[in-house]
């Protein structure tokens, strides 16, 4: 049976999601999504993934600023949703917009809850070195990713994956699992567990200074720091290039062998010491430049090995 369905998301992450629910004859009736943004060197206005596709396949689209005034409450309702599902959509829901749906609300959610609740989960779990993460559905409650889990599928994480790559796999992976789910609750067989109070971790939104690297930490931790932030923000060091401190984005390293005081190249290879072992450098990019391999950074710069890393 299909559903009425509300879809609320922005990033491209919850482009594959909107695609498989229209693709498996579910009615999407209207799509939420951020407004515009300005981007570019023309700062233009340009909608989100989310808002482009649902216009390819129109599907009327709502942009609110908020969700906590009756007009918005009352919009909502009129659409007579059975379901909303929400993918990274990027605001709260009030509980007025939560109880509209009869079937409720589901949320994707890129973490095995309730292991990094929060804004940053694919990023985070990396960061922390972890070896597993998933994908999960869930019913939302007005709490932070705090609702019971209906349906989860894990990925394993590989010692070099970076989260780009886990936030690709793990896009398509949530894409089927909400399909899946959906198709569950039509036929009235969606069951949910509440999430354990054990093991709650938060996946807290990622600032400018969580993207240092710190080189005193031991090689490995630098390693999962670098791959969790890669592509996008990308770890960073400071180092002087004859004329002041320069940001260096590191985009891919891998584990190296050396010593010696954290943050110093130790050679012409690319390797930097950190607080226990080393770390090899292989793809930088520096402000206002593309991706390059280190030793092609280092031909357009003036630093030899001994030089210290920030």
């Amino acid at each position: 049976m299909s559903l009425r369905v509300v879809f609320m998301g922005t990033p491209d992450f919850a482009v594959p999601t909107l695609a498989e629910i229209v693709g498996q004859g579910h009615e999407v009736v209207a799509v939420y999504t951020r407004e515009p943004a300005a981007a570019g060197r023309g700062m233009e206005l340009k909608p989100s993934p989310v808002h482009k596709m649902a216009e390819r396949f129109g599907i009327p689209v709502f942009t609110p600023k908020t969700l906590r005034t009756e007009e918005a409450a009352e919009q909502f309702r009129s659409l007579d949703a059975d379901v909303a599902v929400v993918v990274a959509y990027g605001m709260i829901l009030p509980k007025a917009i939560l109880e509209a749906p009869e079937l409720g609300c589901l949320n994707l959610h890129a973490s095995l809850l309730p292991r990094w609740r929060g804004a940053a989960p694919i990023q985070r779990a990396i960061m922390a070195g972890d070896k597993e993460t998933g994908v999960a559905v869930m019913k939302m409650e007005e709490g932070l990713d705090t609702g019971p889990v209906a349906m989860v599928e894990k990925v394993a994480i590989a010692p070099d994956m970076n989260a780009g790559e886990l936030h690709d796999r793990l896009m398509v992976l949530g894409a089927d699992l909400m399909v899946r789910a959906l198709a569950a609750l039509s036929r009235g067989g969606l069951g949910f567990t509440p999430q354990p109070e054990e093991g709650v971790t938060y996946a807290h939104k990622l600032k400018n200074e969580d993207a240092r690297i710190d080189w005193s930490k031991p090689a490995q931790a630098v390693h999962d720091h670098i791959r969790g932030l890669s592509p996008f923000p990308g770890a960073f060091f400071t180092t002087d290039f004859g004329k002041g401190d320069e940001r260096v984005k590191v985009l891919k390293a891998t584990l190296g062998k050396g010593s010696g005081d954290g943050g110093t190249l130790i050679d012409g290879d690319g390797t930097v010491s950190c607080g226990d072992g080393a770390l090899r450098l292989i793809q930088v990019q520096r402000a206002g430049k593309g991706p390059v391999a280190f030793d092609e950074f280092l031909r357009g710069v003036r630093i030899a090995p001994g030089a210290r890393f920030m």
